[in-house]
């Protein structure tokens, strides 16, 4: 069984992850013991997966997968975007963003709450050009916090044509769906071809 590092210290993601991937060893950045911090200063999704996985890689040697993701909403010009994670502060409860998100959104049409995941991945490998993918997911913000699943924006998320929120998916239904699935896919593909 191929071994692969997923440069995260999210262990809700890291589930979601070796459930979609389990025919490989994956391992967390702590599970293999590698703590370093990058500095995710790209401009965009695919560019912050980059500067992950490779500099990951080049500590230890093996293949690597990173993501950076995060929720464009549109009537917040793409907001919060690359800076989902960081949004009003790296230590604000997703809670309060959330509740400060659907304030922002008071009053706002259904049709102008239009908003999207976005998962960018890049698989990093010494022997090999680093390969990058995108998955997205279509939805709108929806005018409450409903669901106790998943974690981050899942509670504001609403897929209508489930009419419900990613938060009140279960993980195997949300897999199916969400934009780290479909990003997971596409990585699942390079990585037999590897």
């Amino acid at each position: 069984m191929k071994t692969i590092i997923f440069a995260t210290k999210n262990m809700d993601k890291m589930k979601e992850i070796k459930a979609k991937l389990p025919d490989y060893n994956v391992k967390s950045m702590e599970e293999v013991g590698i703590d370093i911090d990058v500095d995710e200063n790209g401009l965009t999704f695919e560019d912050n997966a980059i500067l992950k996985a490779e500099a990951i890689m080049k500590v230890c040697n093996e293949i690597v997968v990173a993501d950076d993701s995060g929720l464009e909403i549109d009537y917040l010009n793409k907001a919060p975007g690359v800076l989902s994670a960081r949004y009003l502060g790296h230590d604000t409860s997703y809670d309060y963003k959330n509740a400060n998100i659907l304030e922002q959104l008071e009053g706002v049409a259904e049709d102008k709450r239009t908003a999207r995941f976005v998962c960018a991945m890049a698989v990093a490998c010494p022997s090999k050009e680093t390969q990058v993918v995108r998955g997205t997911i279509e939805g709108i913000i929806g005018y409450e916090i409903k669901g106790n699943n998943g974690f981050g924006y899942d509670p504001i998320f609403f897929v209508p044509e489930l009419n419900k929120t990613t938060g009140e998916l279960s993980m195997e239904e949300k897999n199916k769906i969400s934009h780290r699935g479909k990003a997971l896919d596409m990585v699942r593909d390079i990585l037999e071809e590897m």
